[in-house]
Parts: structure tokens; sequence; C-alpha cells
């Protein structure tokens, strides 16, 4: 091989360079600028960015939402990770780990910091009684499938989408490593969803509101344009499970939460009311609505 790198004896942060997405992090963890997270009306105060991570949340909100569940109204802010936003004091007083989505839930009279995706979606689910099955078989099956998806999940964004889409070049090792590694994820997924309407069985769960964003948006060619090359289409029942769930009114309205880039009709930078989304998909073409 050429050009082969040869690790030093002590690892150096040489990632500066003109890709911003590689130039993001540093090895040090904490605040870098002093700013205060803005604050809303609603007990629930979400700061996240609408990438799968941030997806999972806001879909189980607008989900709350539709059930008529008015206590899960919330104030959702735009935070730009490109810009460096979650570096801010005020972000990192809520996720040390400096990672979207976070929530602020300030309903017990005093401010509870909650953050990851998975415990923000078992924190809701817990506290709405809703999405999540109370004991049993069912309990057991939606936290294996949720915690699946945060073990597997990362191989996708941090891995595939990484070395596929942001790069500054293609390599082959990489990328076929992660193809690899993601197209037998859609493979496990595919014989579960063979057996079971949805991921952990015959009920709608936070474990299928915590898979869709990644590999539902994978299959539907919404991620990465790499639906071709990772010959989607021969998973069938992903596909069909993917579809089914495209079709609800929380995955639609929670999609597009903390955009601000696409479509006109699927931008909401910031959402304080559901008129913010309203109005939003009301642009929408025809044939999507």
């Amino acid at each position: 091989m050429t050009n082969q790198y040869t690790p030093p004896k002590v690892w150096q942060n040489n990632t500066n360079g003109a890709n911003k997405w590689a130039n993001i992090n540093s090895p040090e963890s904490g605040a870098r600028f002093d700013k205060e997270l803005p604050v809303g009306k609603h007990a629930l105060q979400l700061y996240s960015l609408g990438t799968p991570n941030g997806q999972k949340v806001t879909i189980l909100l607008e989900e709350l939402l539709a059930l008529g569940i008015k206590e899960a109204e919330y104030d959702a802010y735009l935070i730009n990770i490109g810009e460096k936003d979650q570096f801010s004091s005020g972000f990192v007083a809520v996720n040390p780990n400096s990672k979207i989505p976070a929530l602020l839930d300030k309903s017990a009279g005093e401010d509870e910091t909650v953050f990851e995706s998975a415990s923000i979606l078992v924190h809701l689910a817990e506290k709405f009684n809703q999405f999540l099955p109370k004991d049993g078989k069912a309990r057991t099956q939606t936290f294996n499938w949720l915690f699946w998806a945060q073990g597997s999940a990362p191989f996708l964004g941090g891995g595939f989408g990484h070395f596929y889409a942001y790069a500054d070049e293609k390599q082959e090792y990489p990328i076929n490593r992660f193809a690899m590694e993601v197209k037998r994820q859609l493979d496990v997924l595919d014989k579960q969803l063979a057996k079971n309407t949805f991921i952990a069985g015959e009920e709608y769960s936070i474990a299928d509101i915590a898979i869709w964003p990644w590999y539902g948006n994978l299959v539907l060619g919404n991620l990465y344009d790499a639906a071709e090359f990772l010959e989607v289409e021969s998973y069938t029942n992903v596909v069909r499970w993917a579809k089914l769930l495209e079709t609800r009114e929380g995955v639609q309205r929670g999609r597009i939460i903390n955009r601000s880039w696409g479509e006109e009709w699927e931008q909401v930078p910031e959402r304080h009311c559901a008129q913010d989304i309203d109005k939003v998909l009301k642009l929408r073409p025809s044939k999507l609505k």
C-alpha cells in the first residue's frame, strides 16, 4: 500500500483543515464560550437539530400531542452544530457531552436536565405513559430494540455516513467496512419485521421512534443519497415499515422541526406552537399530502 498511515507513539490532534465537520470536536469537553439558552413558555424546552437523533424526540413529542396530551407542549430551539452552538455554557449545562438533543423539563417545579436521545425518549414515554409497555415481555423487547438502535446507529451515522458523504475523499476500506455493517443491521431489522408489524412486536413504541429517523430515512432515500449503493429496496420488510410510519401525523410533523435546510415545506427552525408547523406543511406539494 502507498501512503500507509503509521500511528505515532502518542496521538496528536491534526484534524485542522477545510472540512468543517472534521473540525467541530476536540479532545477536551466543556464550554468554549458563555451564552445562555433561550427559554420559552412551556414546561418542556428542547435544544436540538433536525438530524436523525434530533428527529427521535420531536417525533415522540408530536405523537404525544396528536393523542391530545396538552402537557406535552414544548418549545424547540435550533442548535446549529456547524456553528458550534453545542459548546455554549448554557447548552453544556444541560448536556455536558455537547451533543444534541438535550431537554430541559421544568414541569416538576425545578429544572431537570435530560440528555442522550434514548434517555429523553424513556423520560417522556414514562412521564406520559405512552409508547412504552408498562411491564412484561413487550417492555423488555422495546428496551432491547431501543438500545440496539443506540449501539447500531453510530455505525450508520458516524461511520458510514461520515466516510460516504462527508469525508474529504472517498476511501474504499472505511466505506466498505461500514457499508457491510449497515447492510447487516438492515438485515437484522428486515428479519425482525418479517415477523412483526412494528419493531418490538405489534405495538408502535419508542423503539420504532428511535430507529425510523436513521433506518427509515435511509431506505426511503432521505439519508446520504445512499439508497442505490446499499440496495435498500432488497430489505422489503424495512421498506414496508418505513412507509407505514411515514404516513403518521407525528412522524410527518416531528421530522421537520429544528431544520434550516432542504425544501421550504420541511423547515421549522424553531417550534413554539402547533401553528409553527401547520403553516410550513401547507407549502408541501399536493402529491406529498
